[in-house]
């Protein structure tokens, strides 16, 4: 896929909105995408905290409760090309059930996948649309491996590929394209020295492992 003179939406929590990144401006992955290949805009909806479901019991902050559903309606439907990048959250701190694949409403994690990209593939019909999945990571409930001890979640929670795996068995259903970092991106911050050079907290990428998401993207969708 041709990137030069495009517009891209870029969907995300904080790894998009920037968190950890000392220059965000030459280093966020979506700024590196659109100096690299040349795009004519780089549209960013990255909010911190936010998840793609809907969250039952309100946050501290409410703008944590803003999820991708319900964002994907304000952004600019003139777009060539959507990226999607998210799940994380979900998988720490939210409270909405897994629910099961046939859920069509953000109420449950199933629903909120298939809901976002039911919308966004009739709102950029003919248009490319993908999804990143969630990267490794260990942040403040340990190991991705595991199920998140967050007080919020719920009892069919799971480890964080468990959300994976749904955002790549609904993808299927709509044909979109999607980007597994948990298994590419080749940092895991569950490995001490790669926590240390890639991440400010085990979750949130540094100006390096940035470089590291647009790279892996760029190549993605060049080759779509």
């Amino acid at each position: 896929m041709q990137l030069k003179d495009k517009v891209i939406n870029f969907l995300g929590d904080s790894i998009t909105e920037g968190v950890g990144v000392a220059d965000r401006k030459n280093n966020r992955y979506d700024n590196v995408i659109k100096r690299e290949y040349g795009l004519k805009a780089a549209n960013n909806y990255g909010i911190g905290g936010t998840r793609l479901a809907h969250q039952f019991y309100p946050s501290e902050n409410p703008r944590f409760d803003l999820c991708f559903c319900g964002r994907a309606y304000v952004m600019d439907e003139k777009a060539d090309i959507v990226v999607v990048y998210g799940g994380v959250n979900d998988y720490i701190h939210g409270d909405a059930p897994i629910g099961k694949m046939g859920d069509k409403t953000p109420a449950t994690f199933y629903g909120a996948v298939y809901f976002l990209m039911n919308f966004l593939k009739t709102t950029y019909a003919g248009k490319p649309v993908v999804f990143m999945t969630p990267a490794h990571c260990n942040f403040r409930t340990g190991s991705d491996s595991a199920i998140s001890n967050h007080p919020s979640k719920k009892e069919d929670a799971m480890p964080l590929i468990g959300y994976i795996n749904i955002i790549e068995e609904t993808a299927k259903l709509f044909d979109i394209p999607v980007l597994n970092l948990y298994n590419t991106l080749g940092i895991d911050p569950n490995n001490p020295d790669d926590k240390a050079k890639y991440t400010a907290d085990g979750l949130h990428f540094n100006d390096e492992g940035q470089a590291h998401i647009a790279k892996r993207l760029g190549e993605f969708l060049l080759a779509l």
